[in-house]
């Protein structure tokens, strides 16, 4: 056991670029408007992702590759799809995360000054951390944030359950006003995770294979299923703190990022009293910086990938798109910092609208001549990921047919 803990790595950060929005933002306002009415959408999510994800380690271990490498095999066209959407997506993901870590920070840390400042300082630390640590930093980094959001966030739950004694209704809800459908999109649109994240999580595994060539396809598996299940556990804890403390409290969010960190705290406070606000803070700052860190890591390192495999070298280093992402998400915050809500909702709805065309580049990449014979999916794997796909396409196309 000890051992497969010390080779813990890419599932973790896996985990760690997941539970962010997704359950900080997405999760606790599921709760908070529908109390536990939405736990089939975060079930059947994690459910039909589950193979999508999984395929990304799957790949990588298998042939040393990433699943960009794969995609290049299939067609460069593939690349360009994936390019397009990333460049429409990633400085708005990174200007979300960032902002709403920041104004966690200005609560948990009471700095009074600019939050734009307090954002700039968070990435400055992770570019320090990223570019001078590099992936080992990184991976030992992470096992402490997701250590220490872990214990946090169930301290906060376990207040949550013990302080109000309100009734219990698991009564499941399907949305039937437009903004109970649009929101159910983005809910689960970053439910654990984009689908893109597939993507990153190859190259953290090759990147954790080049550090250990040692490690094994099992402790590799175990790995990210450790991982997966963190982000589908927490997930719930979110909606749990949503449900409790929120549901019927007539509270309504903000769309500014600093607004919402700081409405968040004050309201988790006022409910469950101030000895819980050092771990509703903790736990809600670490989430965000876990994701914060990681999504600057991995975009840069996708970015990178993508631009070389094709013949874009001049443009693909990876300090480079480190240096370009940071600029532009600042450039972002300063100018549309009261948009983020709305901006948050554009790239959560595009990974929605997204879902099967990753799910399908994935699997059809994993069953095609490129995956070595030892590592093929079985029967019940390829039924598993049809019905993923059928799932993600039918809400994808269901969701079209109402806006």
């Amino acid at each position: 056991m000890i051992d497969h803990i010390k080779k813990l790595g890419p599932g973790l950060l896996f985990a760690g670029a997941a539970i962010g929005v997704s359950h900080l933002v997405q999760s606790t306002k599921a709760g908070a408007e529908f109390g536990f009415g939405l736990v089939w959408a975060l079930i059947l999510c994690n459910f039909f992702k589950y193979p999508f994800f999984l395929f990304g380690t799957k790949y990588a271990f298998s042939t040393g590759e990433t699943l960009l490498h794969g995609y290049k095999k299939i067609g460069d066209y593939v690349l360009y799809i994936y390019l397009l959407l990333s460049i429409v997506t990633i400085f708005t993901i990174q200007a979300a995360v960032t902002i709403v870590t920041a104004g966690l920070a200005v609560e948990l840390f009471d700095f009074n000054n600019n939050i734009a400042i307090m954002a700039s300082i968070i990435l400055i630390l992770c570019i320090i951390i990223l570019t001078v640590g590099k992936y080992k930093l990184l991976d030992n980094f992470i096992k402490i944030v997701i250590l220490i959001l872990a214990l946090s966030t169930l301290i906060a739950v376990g207040y949550a359950t013990t302080d109000n004694m309100v009734e219990l209704n698991f009564n499941q809800i399907f949305p039937d006003e437009v903004s109970g459908i649009i929101f159910l999109a983005a809910f689960m649109g970053w439910m654990p995770a984009p689908l893109d994240v597939s993507i990153w999580q190859s190259i953290w595994t090759k990147e954790k294979l080049n550090l250990n060539n040692k490690i094994k396809y099992k402790s590799a598996l175990f790995d990210f299923n450790v991982g997966y299940i963190s982000t589908v556990f927490l997930g719930l804890c979110f909606v749990t703190l949503g449900a409790f403390v929120m549901f019927e409290s007539g509270q309504t969010f903000s769309d500014n990022g600093s607004e919402f960190a700081n409405q968040l705290i004050k309201l988790y406070t006022a409910n469950l009293g101030e000895n819980v606000k050092i771990f509703i803070s903790v736990a809600a700052f670490t989430t965000m910086l876990s994701t914060t860190i990681t999504c600057l890591d991995a975009s840069p390192r996708a970015m990178s990938q993508t631009l070389k495999l094709l013949n874009f070298k001049k443009i693909s280093g990876y300090n480079t798109w480190i240096l370009i992402i940071s600029i532009i998400t600042m450039m972002i915050f300063l100018f549309f910092e009261s948009e983020m809500g709305s901006l948050i909702k554009i790239a959560t709805i595009l990974s929605f609208l997204t879902a099967p065309v990753y799910a399908i580049m994935n699997y059809s990449l994993v069953n095609s001549k490129f995956m070595p014979e030892k590592f093929k999916l079985s029967k019940s794997m390829k039924l598993y990921s049809i019905l993923g796909i059928i799932f993600l396409t039918i809400f994808s196309i269901w969701y079209l047919t109402l806006i």
